[in-house]
This record gives C-alpha cells, sequence and structure tokens, in this order.
C-alpha cells in the first residue's frame, strides 16, 4: 500500500512533534495518576472522577493516534527560494478586489491551518485558487460568501 504524504512546513513538523511529546507525557502521567486516585475513591459504577479521567484519556490517545500517523507520513516542504508563484508554505499578500480589503495568509496543509495565526489550507476555497499562481494576477475563487476575485500583491516566506 502506498504511503500518504502529508507535506508539512519545518515549522508545523516540530510544532507537532513537540505537542506529541507534551501529550505523551500527559497520558503517562497526569491522567495516569487521575485515574489512580478516582480508583481509590471506590465503586466506579458511579465514579464520576474515574469517567471524566478515562474519557480524556481516550481523547488524549486519539489525538497521539493521529499526530503520529501526520509525522510518520510528513514529508518537510523544501524551500526551493523561488517565489514567483505560490506554493504550500508561503506567505501571500491579496486584495479582495470586490471590498478593497487587504488579507495575508501562509499556505498549509490542512493538518497546520489556523486561520487566528493567518494559516489557511490549501485545500481551502482561497488557498486552492491561489496555488500555483503569480503577483499581479487577479483569481476567482467561490467561497461561502459567493465569487470573490483577489490580487495576489506578494508573495513571501
Amino acid at each position: 500500500m502506498k504511503k500518504k504524504v502529508i507535506y508539512l512546513t519545518q515549522e508545523g513538523f516540530n510544532g507537532m512533534k513537540e505537542e506529541l511529546e507534551s501529550l505523551r507525557k500527559k497520558l503517562m502521567y497526569d491522567i495516569a495518576e487521575r485515574i489512580k486516585e478516582a480508583r481509590e475513591l471506590g465503586d466506579l459504577s458511579e465514579n464520576s472522577e474515574y469517567d471524566e479521567a478515562k474519557n480524556e484519556q481516550g481523547r488524549i490517545d486519539s489525538r497521539i493516534k493521529q499526530l503520529e500517523e501526520i509525522l510518520n507520513n510528513a514529508e518537510i516542504i523544501e524551500d526551493d527560494g523561488d517565489l514567483s508563484t505560490v506554493k504550500l508554505g508561503y506567505v501571500v499578500e491579496l486584495l479582495n478586489i470586490d471590498t478593497n480589503e487587504k488579507s495575508q495568509f501562509r499556505i498549509v496543509n490542512a493538518q497546520e491551518a489556523n486561520i487566528f495565526e493567518g494559516k489557511i489550507s490549501s485545500d481551502s476555497p482561497i488557498g486552492r485558487g491561489v496555488l500555483t499562481h503569480k503577483v499581479n494576477e487577479v483569481v476567482r475563487v467561490k467561497t461561502p460568501a459567493g465569487w470573490a476575485k483577489y490580487k495576489i500583491l506578494t508573495i513571501g516566506k
């Protein structure tokens, strides 16, 4: 079976690696301790602390498996230094032609996307719309609010 490659920026890879280590420590120590303490309270059938700790253990374990899968299939985006076209990992400044509003985003893989950090997924309408285009090109993007036109102002790192 062919491995599904997940392209990540070095920053995203490092962040996920740190999160994985942190969750492993939390799972091994904090949650294990909470479960042990809850067990000592007696009857587990009506023990909400035990149930809560076990549920959190399940959530953390699930996230650990997800991060391991991503990191095992990750390939770091190589920077070829070519800023002529929008690529994964690059920062793009856009002008919405209809509203005259400027915005700036880093185009990243879905696993790294975080709108609050200015990172949008290459699978999002805008991300998909601007990939492989050049400065001063106008792209038409279908967004949830309807069609929009964006002019690519700058491409950077």
